[in-house]
């Protein structure tokens, strides 16, 4: 049976009451507090302090401090008043035994109620999150209608030039075929023309030679002469040759895509978006997403991942066309288990990561196997080996990716002979 403390002491102001309770050389760490607005109980065996209080106190904003072997109660009254005594008079076993029950149902009660606060505060968290993924997956959606739409305006578009150049292109021809024709119509004339004057000079040439042999020979020559035709009129003849493209000789050469993936890189650096209500908040140095893509790396290091979510989140505001911002993320997420959110990341890095050359192929091959990992911890091995094996085309030596990626074709394997 556990012994009655009744050596405590107890001071009063009209608001608050004071009760000093020694501990009697027992841990503070043992000592159960129970306290409700009628009742006060401290349990530290083998002694047990319980006083029915004389009023109702507010238990929410009293205090109870433990320390140098003593806990020294802070009870605030409900109505300002002065106590004749600190326990109710005249409580028998029985009334005791009620307040003590009554006591332990108010707290039962407040507990219960507790909780199903905070589980309406999980459920409304829950909520708040589904709205938000089901609003970022109508952008991302959007988003992808849009550049569908812009794609198709813009094939249109060149659809009309190349019909407007191939239009021309028939004219011009249309035109050289009309000249050429009128030009040759013209020759045509102009030989019938001659033809006609050669005759001419030839009957004349007859008559003479009829009127004496003397005539012939005083003017045969000059006929002679005069019959020759005479020469073709000048002119201009267009003629148009059709282009012939060579093949270049460099046919591995990627100088082309180097230096798009330069100029894009270039571009990226150059986007920057201030309109951010937390900018005025940070320093210089925090504005830079340069500096907080090393600061989330370092977090990461830490194994601090939802501290690294939130600084790559920040300099993706900041600038949404780096792609290791994305790599970086979809690797935090793979540590939380964010499969989804995992796989969204690693598709936009590789979206990024264009034209693939040299440069970027290490962050190509990190890229696909991130994704590749989140489909197979979502049991897609299909789309997880697709993503593997799009990584061992790039680095066909990794033996890691290599061992990994046998794994996932047995167990593909197996799940088929199973069927």
């Amino acid at each position: 049976m556990p012994l009655q403390v009744s050596d405590y002491s107890w001071q009063q102001t009209e608001t608050a009451v004071f009760i000093s309770v020694p501990l009697r050389g027992v841990c503070g760490r043992d000592a159960d507090v129970f306290c409700t607005e009628n009742y006060l109980k401290v349990n530290f065996p083998p002694f047990l302090f319980e006083v029915f209080l004389y009023a109702p106190i507010d238990d929410d904003s009293s205090k109870a401090k433990i320390g140098n072997d003593v806990i020294v109660f802070t009870l605030h009254k409900k109505e300002a008043a002065v106590w004749e005594t600190l326990s109710v008079s005249g409580v028998d076993k029985e009334m005791m035994q009620r307040i003590r029950e009554k006591s332990i149902l108010q707290a039962q009660e407040r507990a219960k109620e507790a909780t199903e606060a905070k589980a309406s505060a999980r459920r409304e968290d829950q909520k708040y999150t589904l709205n938000v993924m089901m609003k970022i997956e109508e952008e991302e959606r959007k988003k992808i209608e849009d550049m569908k739409e812009n794609e198709r305006i813009k094939a249109t578009k060149e659809l009309e030039v190349w019909k407007e150049h191939q239009r021309k292109a028939e004219e011009q021809k249309r035109i050289q075929r009309k000249e050429k024709l009128h030009q040759q119509e013209k020759q045509i004339e102009e030989g019938k023309k001659l033809k006609h004057k050669s005759l001419i000079r030839n009957s004349a040439s007859r008559n003479l030679a009829t009127k004496g042999g003397n005539s012939e020979d005083i003017f045969f020559e000059k006929l002679k002469d005069d019959s020759i035709p005479a020469p073709r009129s000048v002119g201009s003849i267009k003629i148009n040759f059709t282009p012939r493209v060579f093949p270049t000789a460099l046919r591995e050469s990627q100088v082309a895509e180097e230096e798009e993936w330069l100029h894009k890189q270039a571009e990226a650096r150059r986007v920057m978006n201030t309109d951010i209500p937390e900018l005025c908040d940070l320093k210089e140095e925090e504005k830079n997403p340069d500096w907080l893509k090393d600061k989330g790396n370092k977090l990461f290091a830490t194994e601090n991942y939802l501290a690294a979510i939130n600084a790559y989140n920040l300099a993706i505001r900041l600038n949404n066309k780096i792609p290791l911002l994305y790599l970086n993320r979809a690797a935090c997420h793979l540590k939380l288990k964010n499969l989804h959110k995992a796989i969204e990341d690693s598709s936009k890095a590789l979206e990024l990561l264009t034209p693939p050359v040299a440069d970027n192929a290490n962050a190509r091959m990190k890229a696909h196997v991130r994704r590749g990992t989140a489909f197979c911890q979502l049991e897609l091995y299909v789309e997880g080996l697709q993503d593997y094996e799009a990584a061992l085309k790039i680095d066909p030596s990794n033996k890691i990716v290599q061992n990994d990626a046998e794994k996932i074709r047995n167990i593909i394997q197996g799940t088929e002979l199973k069927c």
